[in-house]
C-alpha cells in the first residue's frame, strides 16, 4: 500500500472512530415492560372511545334466499355504541419496535333495516354481536431531524371470529333467514375501519404526545441541556432504550465540548417502570458549559459574614496572619474573589459522586476610592462529595466538603505561613460558598419525561460511570 493509500485508509478510520464516539449517548431513558404495559392500559382507554366513534356506512344489496327468494335489503343508521377491548398486551420486537396486540374484543351495533320481497315489504330495528375480534398492530419507532421520538404503525391486521345479528320487526324471526349477508356485510366494513381507526389514534394521539418530550430544556439564563435522541428508540427482549446526547450547552455559545462521551451502559434491572441513566459526561458537560460562561466566579465579602461570627473580613484580622496587611493596609475592607482555573469534572463510581475541585482564590484591600489592590492568590483543593435525589422530576444534589488543602500560588505582599490560613478559609469554603452552589443545585435540573408524567418510588444508584435512577410513572393529565 502506497504512502498516500494509506493516509487514506488511516483518516477513514480516523473519521468511523470519531463518528462511533459521536453516537455514544450520554443519558438513556429505559422503559421496562412494567411502564410499557402501563402506557398500555392508557392507550387502550383511549383506542376504545376512538373505536365507539368509528362511523358506519348505510349499505344496500340483493340477495337471494332459498326460502324467501329475491331480497333487497337496506341498513341505515348504524350507530357502534360501544367496543371493549378487555385483553391486550403490549411485545417487544427486538430491533424492530413495539406489537399491540388485543384478544376477545367485542362490539355492539344496532340500526334500521329495510328489506322487499316479492311478496311482503317490512322495516324494524336490529342489533349486532361482534365477538372475538383480533388485533395485531405495529408500532416502527424512529427519531425526526429535531432529535424529537417518532411512532406510526408498520402493519395491522384484524380478525372477527363471531358476528351475531338480531332483527325486530314483524317479519322479524324470518328475517335471521339472511343473517349471514349481514354479518358478512359488518364483518368487512369493520375489519376495514378497525386498522384505519389505529393509524389515524397513532397518528393524532400518540405521535403528538411523544413530540412533548422536551429535547431542549432550558436550565437558567447561562445553560440549557440538550435531551435529543441520537438515534431511534432500540427494543430489546427487555426494555425499550432511549438513547439522547444528554449534554448541558451554553445558551449564550453553543460551542462544542472538548471531550466525547463514552459507552453507557445499564445494569439489567427491571424493578421500576422507567430508568434513567447518567453519565459522568452529562454531569461535566455542566460543569462546562457554566465554566465557560464565567459563572463558577463567586465573590466573598464582609457583608457575607454573619454579625456574630468573631471576626470581619479586613486586614486588621487577616494582619494575624499576614502581619505586613497591618503596615501596607491598615483598617481596610478585604475581599475575595474565587474562580476554577479550569472546569470541575467528577467522577461517578458504586461508592458516588465525587469531584476534586481545583479553586483559586483572589485576595483583595478595598482601597478608599473603592479600587482593589491584589494582595495574594490561593490555591484550595479538596474532595467534594455529592447527594442526589429526584424532586418534582428534577435531578437535585447537595455537595459536602471534605478535608480541603491549601497553597500559596502568589503574593503581593511578601511571603507568609500559608498554614495559618487554612482554618478561616474552611470557614469560608463550607459556610458562604458550598451554601451558595447548594441552593443551585437545590433546583434541580429537569428529566426528559413527556407531559403528565409524574414519578414516585424514587430509586437511585452508582455505578461506573453511571448515575441510575429508577421510578414508577403516573400519567396525569394537565387540565
Amino acid at each position: 500500500m502506497g504512502a498516500q493509500s494509506l493516509a487514506v485508509a488511516c483518516g477513514a478510520l480516523a473519521l468511523c472512530l470519531t463518528l462511533a464516539g459521536a453516537t455514544n449517548p450520554g443519558f438513556v431513558v429505559r422503559i421496562t415492560q412494567a411502564g410499557l404495559d402501563y402506557a398500555r392500559q392508557q392507550g387502550i382507554t383511549i383506542l376504545e372511545k376512538e373505536l365507539a366513534n368509528v362511523k358506519l356506512p348505510d349499505f344496500s344489496g340483493n340477495s337471494r334466499i332459498k326460502v324467501l327468494g329475491k331480497v333487497r335489503y337496506e341498513f341505515s343508521r348504524l350507530d357502534l355504541h360501544s367496543f371493549r377491548l378487555p385483553y391486550s398486551r403490549i411485545s417487544l420486537v427486538p430491533n424492530v419496535g413495539l406489537q399491540v396486540s388485543i384478544a376477545n374484543a367485542f362490539a355492539n351495533v344496532n340500526g334500521d333495516w329495510r328489506v322487499k320481497l316479492r311478496f311482503a315489504r317490512d322495516h324494524g330495528s336490529f342489533d349486532v354481536t361482534v365477538e372475538n375480534i383480533n388485533i395485531n398492530i405495529n408500532l416502527k419507532l424512529g427519531n425526526d431531524a429535531s432529535g424529537k421520538p417518532t411512532v406510526e404503525t408498520s402493519g395491522c391486521s384484524i380478525h372477527i371470529s363471531k358476528v351475531r345479528v338480531h332483527f325486530s320487526g314483524r317479519l322479524g324471526r324470518l328475517y335471521n333467514l339472511f343473517h349471514k349477508v349481514i354479518e358478512s356485510k359488518l364483518r368487512k366494513t369493520l375489519e376495514s375501519k378497525v386498522c384505519g381507526i389505529v393509524a389515524k389514534s397513532v397518528h393524532s394521539n400518540l405521535q403528538p404526545y411523544l413530540q412533548t418530550l422536551p429535547v431542549t430544556a432550558k436550565i437558567d439564563a447561562i445553560a440549557g441541556v440538550d435531551y435529543s435522541l441520537v438515534r431511534p428508540p432500540t427494543a430489546t427482549t427487555q426494555s425499550l432504550d432511549v438513547a439522547m446526547k444528554g449534554k448541558f450547552f451554553s445558551v449564550a455559545n453553543r460551542s462544542a465540548v472538548p471531550f466525547s462521551p463514552l459507552a453507557l451502559t445499564l445494569p439489567l434491572d427491571h424493578n421500576r417502570m422507567v430508568y434513567f441513566g447518567a453519565s459522568s459526561y452529562f454531569f461535566n458537560t455542566a460543569s462546562f458549559a457554566y465554566h465557560e460562561a464565567g459563572a463558577l466566579v463567586f465573590e466573598i465579602t464582609d457583608s457575607m459574614i454573619s454579625k456574630g461570627i468573631g471576626f470581619r473580613l479586613d486586614t486588621s484580622t487577616f494582619s494575624a496572619f499576614v502581619p505586613q496587611l497591618e503596615e501596607m493596609y491598615p483598617g481596610m475592607r478585604m475581599k475575595f474573589r474565587v474562580f476554577t482555573p479550569s472546569a470541575p469534572f467528577l467522577n461517578i463510581g458504586p461508592g458516588g459522586l465525587s469531584l476534586k475541585p481545583v479553586v483559586d482564590i483572589q485576595a483583595y484591600a478595598i482601597l478608599p476610592n473603592s479600587s482593589l489592590a491584589p494582595l495574594f492568590l490561593l490555591s484550595l483543593t479538596g474532595n467534594v462529595t455529592a447527594v442526589i435525589n429526584v424532586k418534582s422530576g428534577h435531578i437535585v444534589g447537595n455537595l459536602t466538603v471534605g478535608r480541603m488543602k491549601l497553597s500559596l500560588k502568589h503574593s503581593d505582599v511578601g511571603t507568609f505561613q500559608v498554614e495559618a490560613l487554612q482554618s478561616i478559609m474552611n470557614f469560608f469554603a463550607s459556610s458562604i460558598l458550598v451554601p451558595r452552589i447548594n441552593d443551585r443545585l437545590g433546583q434541580g435540573f429537569p428529566l426528559p419525561m413527556p407531559k403528565g408524567i409524574q414519578l414516585s418510588n424514587i430509586l437511585v444508584q452508582f455505578h461506573q460511570n453511571l448515575l441510575l435512577l429508577g421510578a414508577d410513572i403516573h400519567y396525569q393529565p394537565r387540565v
